[in-house]
């Protein structure tokens, strides 16, 4: 089945995932996009050519993936990049010295690592603060104020900021904001809906969804800020190559399926954590305990794949002893794989962070952070039943 361009809009998400972006190979009929490996392509004439001049720049099959990511954000253009990372650099490149971004101050380690070591010395300022108080959000608003980088759920305490009210307050003093959409996935929620004008992802993860590709994409329906990423990825050329736009769509094909199951998967799990003696907190917006579950449920489609969780006894070396235990959950940085990880923040994922930051934000050393895979939620429960009897 073809979905014309013209018409994307009109279908629903699963029957995008699978098509949007794509057409038959025009010389084969090939039902997925060919990998063009290729640097360059064969102009007509000096400058006349079919739409694609150096790989650098565009590609085919990046193309088909940029039109697929788009329309599973409902967006009206995205840009991929190499890794997730490498997005949030061209964002960062597209300010200039002088202009400040406030930050949720529970994110990612690589992200603080970026803002602070990498742009703070060419002059960009940044805030880091709890954005689930809009009061305090608008009290560090300065002048020289262009961003809001939201995380939602955030990374690794699974927080949940209100899209819209930080949209609305953000844009009434012209304010863009940012949304990095990876913990939720475009299939869980949509921020550009909700009033974001941009929203990030780090495609190597649910969106991927196999542990076996690095990736970033920004999606937008801001032409400016389109001309000006594509402007980076042309001048600094962190683009993704060929085979890796082609492993990242057939990762999109199984998306909402994969979301399906580790939601569904996340929720038994947490709800066995909780209930556990030995567990001391649970950080999980599907709980209805949790702080954030009634923004997502207002926000998102379900609560996502990923809990983070302390010991009753709130030791690290009990943590790293019910890390070391699993035989399921495998040990290892990163998320959103079909197989289930645990990991330690404090030590990976978060560790470019100076200890008394993350413990300012409510990031304990023994928090332990799990990405649920797809597996049989038994053998998961097992699994964390077993490791949590070792101490």
């Amino acid at each position: 089945m073809q979905v014309p361009a013209t018409e994307e809009r009109t279908y629903r998400f699963g029957t995008l995932a699978i098509h949007a972006g794509q057409e038959p190979d025009p010389t084969t009929g090939a039902i997925m996009t060919p990998i063009y490996q290729t640097s360059t392509y064969v102009q007509e004439g000096p400058g006349i050519h079919k739409g694609h001049e150096y790989s650098r720049v565009t590609n085919p099959t990046r193309t088909a993936l940029e039109g697929n990511l788009a329309a599973l954000e409902g967006a009206a253009h995205a840009v991929t990049f190499a890794s997730g990372v490498a997005a949030i650099d061209a964002l960062c490149k597209s300010l200039r010295p002088g202009d400040h971004v406030i930050a949720v101050n529970d994110l990612y380690g690589g992200t603080f690592r970026l803002f602070k070591q990498v742009f703070e010395p060419f002059g960009l300022q940044f805030t880091f603060l709890d954005m689930r108080q809009l009061d305090d959000v608008a009290a560090a608003i300065r002048p020289e104020t262009k961003l809001l980088w939201l995380e939602t759920p955030t990374n690794p305490l699974l927080r949940i900021v209100d899209i819209a009210a930080l949209s609305d307050l953000a844009h009434a003093h012209g304010i863009d904001v940012a949304v990095d959409n990876t913990f939720a996935s475009p299939y869980l929620q949509q921020p550009l809906a909700l009033g974001a004008d941009l929203v990030m992802h780090s495609t190597t993860k649910y969106i991927g969804g196999h542990s076996d590709v690095i990736g970033g994409v920004v999606c937008t329906n801001d032409d400016a800020w389109t001309e000006k990423l594509r402007f980076q990825i042309k001048c600094t050329g962190a683009s993704p190559a060929p085979m890796d736009c082609f492993l990242t769509l057939r990762g999109t094909k199984t998306l909402h399926l994969r979301m399906e199951r580790h939601c569904e998967n996340a929720r038994r799990l947490a709800a066995f954590l909780d209930a556990h003696p030995k567990v001391g907190r649970v950080c999980y917006p599907g709980l209805p305990s949790d702080p954030g579950y009634a923004i997502a449920q207002r926000q998102m489609r379900d609560f996502g794949g990923m809990i983070s969780f302390t010991l009753a006894d709130d030791r690290i070396e009990k943590a790293n002893q019910v890390m070391t235990s699993t035989k399921v959950f495998a040990l290892a940085e990163s998320l959103g794989g079909v197989e289930s990880l645990i990991e330690h923040p404090a030590t990976m994922t978060h560790a470019s962070i100076p200890a008394e930051k993350r413990y300012k934000a409510g990031l304990e050393d023994s928090l332990i952070r799990l990405s649920v895979g797809v597996e049989d939620v038994d053998d998961l429960i097992e699994d964390l039943d077993r490791a949590l009897a070792t101490v």
